[in-house]
């Protein structure tokens, strides 16, 4: 069965023409009758709509589909996020989903028990203390909780304790309720019974669409190095670490998440990063026609609200395929990979108009029409139209996630960036544009200003109300509705 054949089947939501026919393994770890019946129908469901179930894994298997019990934490080395590969012979990782399930009490229980944990100033460590964590453990869960509330520690807890980074949660006493889908940026939408054969069918896709699209990190130096003379009378340098510390200032990013701090798992390397970091930004430097960025955190660990210059990258370009960047090094600092959204702020840039910079900036340039670019993991309660537009993603992208660091995304963001009025419109009066990545967080851009710093209209919004940055990221359909004041505000739909 062709990609188009597989796309053409029917479904209840719009979802992406990209996708492809995976092949898909069941290996069953400890689980109750509730879990195993909802993975018999699972992956009955994935050979209806045309994919290859397998007896056991082998070099073609996309998924590997296994279970977990709640409350029991795994031994590593039974782990088949961070074994699979070595257990089957493998030559490349799949991606496993671990499914377990909990009954409504339970999740109440858990979920109460987090409310009131949270809730203390300052925390109980004794309040976080669960079967199989580290006693580090509380940090993550007390700053995942603050971001993103009870649901979000629950993630942790679970992912920890099923040394599994996608898990399928199962909620309900006899029969499945609704399905959580938990990753690793702290994503949570559902699948609802709703009736059981479209429950089926949406896990199924969400899943295949996980695996349909692939990284583009594949970074690639290119040209001589940038002179350090040259690098230090740039002043963007210094307006990315301005910057980092406005918006540290804001509590724009959230704490870096390490893995370690969770849970002890020696076989870490090489399965997954050692930790992550959320969010990165990004401004073009007229001077060398090139985007100053972010590094990425899985490389080592980044504190985006205390930036140094070794923790910025140079981006010239985008490679063939748009499997990663063009990256140029600087002489005399550390030169690590560029964030993993490095793509998608690139590609922004081609589809659009650029600027003619005049001799006020201290240099005349031709420039992209976008000046600076913020990602984070965040949500946006409201905007004032007045001075924000936004850019919404095409609607496959609101049912069925995609993540960070994939062409999926990149795709996505440029896509809807490439076609926003004020961006199209270098004279058009708003100066800022933004998306939401469901799931996953924001992108917000903002346009040269004679007169501003990089990133100072963006923070400056945010102080004035004009743009409502808030800890909750919507986990999937939305729209924005007007008050009584004009402002633009957050309706989310059942996902």
């Amino acid at each position: 069965m062709t990609a188009t054949e597989v796309s053409s089947l029917p479904t209840i939501k719009p979802r992406h023409n990209w996708l492809h026919r995976v092949h898909v393994a069941f290996v069953p770890g400890p689980m109750d009758s509730l879990s195993e019946e909802v993975a018999d129908g699972i992956m009955r469901k994935f050979e209806e709509l045309g994919h290859v179930v397998q007896a056991k894994p082998s070099n073609e298997t996309d998924i590997i589909l296994t279970t977990a019990q709640y409350g029991e934490p795994l031994n590593w080395r039974k782990s088949l996020v961070l074994t699979a590969r070595a257990r089957f012979k493998l030559k490349r990782n799949p991606t496993v989903y671990t499914l377990l399930h909990m009954t409504p009490a339970q999740l109440s229980e858990l979920m109460a028990r987090f409310e009131r944990a949270l809730a203390k100033e300052p925390p109980d460590p004794a309040d976080f203390e669960f079967p199989g964590l580290n006693p580090t453990a509380y940090h993550v869960l007390v700053e995942q909780g603050r971001r993103g509330g009870p649901i979000l520690s629950i993630q942790r807890l679970l992912q920890a304790q099923a040394k599994g980074i996608r898990l399928l949660l199962v909620v309900g006493d006899d029969a499945p309720d609704y399905v959580y889908h938990f990753d690793l940026v702290g994503a949570y939408p559902k699948s609802v019974n709703s009736p059981l054969e479209d429950m089926y069918e949406d896990i199924v896709l969400r899943m295949v669409t996980t695996v349909s699209t692939h990284e583009v990190t594949d970074h690639e130096v290119v040209d001589a190095p940038i002179p350090y003379e040259v690098w230090r009378h740039l002043e963007t340098p210094q307006a990315m670490i301005t910057a980092s510390a406005e918006f540290g200032k804001r509590n724009f990013f959230t704490d870096m998440v390490r893995i370690n701090d969770l849970v002890s798992v020696p076989a870490v390397a090489g399965a997954v990063a050692s930790q992550y970091s959320e969010g990165c930004f990004a401004t073009w430097d007229p001077h060398i026609q090139a985007l100053i960025a972010t590094i990425t955190g899985s490389a080592r660990p980044v504190d985006k609200d205390n930036l140094t210059e070794d923790e910025l990258a140079v981006l010239t370009g985008v490679r063939p395929g748009g499997v990663g960047a063009y990256v140029r090094h600087v002489e005399g600092k550390v030169n690590d990979p560029p964030s993993s959204e490095a793509v998608e702020m690139v590609e922004i840039d081609l589809c659009l108009p650029r600027i003619h910079l005049d001799g006020a900036w201290g240099v005349e340039a031709e420039v992209p029409v976008v000046r600076s670019k913020l990602h984070g993991h965040r949500g946006v309660a409201a905007y004032d139209p007045r001075f924000v537009e936004y850019a919404p993603l095409d609607p496959p992208y609101f049912h069925y996630l995609v993540s960070c660091a994939t062409a999926a995304q990149a795709k996505a963001v440029k896509t809807a960036f490439c076609r926003a009025e004020a961006l199209c419109n270098p004279h058009d009066p708003r100066q800022i544009v933004f998306t939401v990545l469901p799931g996953h967080g924001l992108m917000v851009v903002e346009k040269w200003i004679p007169g501003k710093k990089p990133f100072q209209a963006i923070w400056e919004a945010m102080d004035a109300g004009y743009f409502v940055v808030d800890s909750h990221v919507p986990q999937g359909p939305l729209q924005f509705v007007p008050d009584a004041e004009g402002m633009m505000r957050l309706v989310e739909s059942e996902h």
